[in-house]
């Protein structure tokens, strides 16, 4: 799953209004503990839970949904373009963090933005699961809103109930990220089941039940958040944010319409998958420019420029990673339901439960990460140092998976205790690259830019998730064990790059290094 989803430093949250206080009076004021922190997280804690479980369990079957046969309920789509919607729908997902961000530090408060975004997220399920015209991409499109809406907001809720930071509120982040995993875990296991032994809609309704369920939670604990999350922005600052997103909205419509219309006379011939490129060759170039704009323009100390010049590497370090390790809902699905054996004892495993290795290594070897970084004391390495570890790690594990998929040249299936390996490097992978990434781009980041710094970190994983589909629809064209050995010397390659700069990278960093 991606890391992303792991929450990071929020944005300053000091304005007008009262902060929330969770002071000795907390237990008094919102009932007992729940596990040594306020009660409070346990409403977060299975808002989110419930809220990966829906995202989880319908990703799970997107891919395989798109590519069945249309008489047995699917959408009959091509290899390509299947991964290419994937590819630009996973994309969205993490790109629309940024404007509901936005959208709840100047107009809802975060509080209201994640419970409207699990209602837009339930709908959206419900449309999946809806055979009407219209419903699969309206869908899609309702949970890319409904999770841009709740994702980035849900975090900083999180850290509204610790207003005294520390350790206690990174250990309150910790009991949340097993919130993550455990609905990540449990996802795909019953969305995945329901999806494929019974209607691939059954599995999309599951999904929008999952998140209704969350909703239910956040409402009845709605009393217990007290102020957490509380918009604070003045009623003049809400004007103008007003009019702001109306003129987004309605040049975004603007031009979607003309987009139609070109599309309708024949004067644009945009295929999904051109669209997925340009995408991409759009973000790339945003991204370029505006680190351009922010070292000429930016007023930077020597110090603050050294630092930021660290940052677009982490960019093309993750953006690499991601691109790699969200194979999983693409190209490594379409290995796991056409070329790998998993009947046991006379029953066959659902394919979808293969994306759940993935979360419970995460909560099996997490605490294990944690340590080992703890006990190397001064020998611990740069954060350069273990991003080149992560990714090195995901190419060894496509390395391992080209070489199960030369054993299916001739259409033989192999054991999906190969993609068990796999899962294993990749899951270590994440372990090194991700939290350390997060951490790293707060500390390298100019004070006064880290929530801009955040949403380039966002737009990383969002690229790597554009990537992804792009790339798992080269299915068609490479032979498998090419496909996964290009990937893999993709992600070594970027590792061994990134190591041999990790001189370079720890004199520019200074002390953050």
């Amino acid at each position: 799953m991606s890391r992303a989803d792991i929450p990071g430093e929020t944005p300053d949250l000091a304005s007008d209004g009262p902060r929330p206080t969770n002071g000795p009076d907390d237990a008094a004021r919102y009932g007992h503990e729940w596990f040594g922190h306020p009660r409070r997280l346990s409403t977060i804690f299975f808002t989110e839970m419930w809220e990966r479980f829906s995202y989880y369990g319908m990703r799970a079957l997107l891919v395989l949904f798109m590519t069945d046969l249309v008489t047995a309920g699917g959408l009959g789509l091509d290899d390509v373009t299947a991964t290419a919607i994937y590819g630009l729908y996973t994309f969205a997902v993490y790109a629309a963090a940024l404007p509901g961000g936005w959208i709840a530090d100047r107009l809802t408060g975060q509080k209201h933005a994640v419970l409207w975004g699990g209602l837009v997220i339930a709908a959206g399920q419900f449309a999946l699961a809806t055979p009407v015209p219209g419903g699969f991409a309206g869908g899609l499109m309702l949970i890319v809103i409904g999770t841009g809406l709740l994702k980035p907001n849900v975090s900083a809720i999180v850290a509204d109930l610790y207003p005294e930071g520390g350790a206690r509120r990174d250990a309150g982040f910790s009991i949340f990220y097993m919130g993550i995993n455990l609905g990540a875990l449990a996802g795909p296991i019953i969305c995945g089941f329901l999806g494929e032994r019974f209607d691939w809609r059954l599995g999309f309704a599951a999904a929008g039940v999952g998140m209704l369920l969350g909703v239910a939670h956040y409402a009845v604990g709605w009393r217990l958040l007290g102020d957490a999350g509380a918009l604070r922005a003045g009623s003049a600052g809400r004007r103008h944010a007003f009019r702001t997103l109306a003129t987004g909205v309605g040049l975004a419509l603007g031009v979607l319409v003309a987009l139609a219309a070109a599309r309708s006379t024949g004067l644009l011939t945009l295929s999904i998958v051109g669209v997925a490129r340009a995408t991409g060759v759009i973000i790339a170039a945003m991204v370029a420019l505006y680190f351009a704009c922010l070292f000429i323009f930016g007023r930077l100390d020597p110090g603050e420029r050294k630092r930021l010049a660290v940052i677009p590497l982490l960019f093309l370090a993750a953006a690499v990673f991601w691109s790699g390790f969200e194979q999983a809902g693409s190209s490594m699905t379409l290995f796991a339901d056409r070329l790998t054996d998993r009947v046991v004892f006379g029953w066959e495993i659902p394919v979808s439960w293969l994306q759940s290795i993935n979360p419970l290594f995460i909560i099996l070897l997490a605490p294990v990460a944690g340590e080992v970084w703890i006990r190397l004391g001064s020998r611990n390495p740069s954060f350069a140092a273990k991003f080149a570890y992560g990714l090195a790690l995901l190419g060894a594990g496509f390395f391992v998976l080209a070489w199960a998929a030369a054993f299916t040249v001739d259409g033989a299936r192999v054991s999906p205790m190969w993609l068990v390996a796999t899962y294993f490097l990749h899951t270590t992978g994440e372990l090194c690259l991700s939290p350390v990434g997060l951490s790293s781009i707060t500390k390298l980041s100019p004070r006064r830019f880290v929530g801009q710094m955040m949403g380039i970190w966002f737009m990383a994983a969002a690229l790597g998730n554009l990537l992804a589909g792009l790339v798992a629809g080269l299915i068609e064209s490479l032979a498998l064990p090419q496909l996964f050995g290009m990937v893999g010397l993709v992600a070594a390659g970027t590792g061994l790059l990134v190591l041999l700069l990790s001189g370079p990278v720890r004199r520019l960093s200074g002390d953050v290094a």
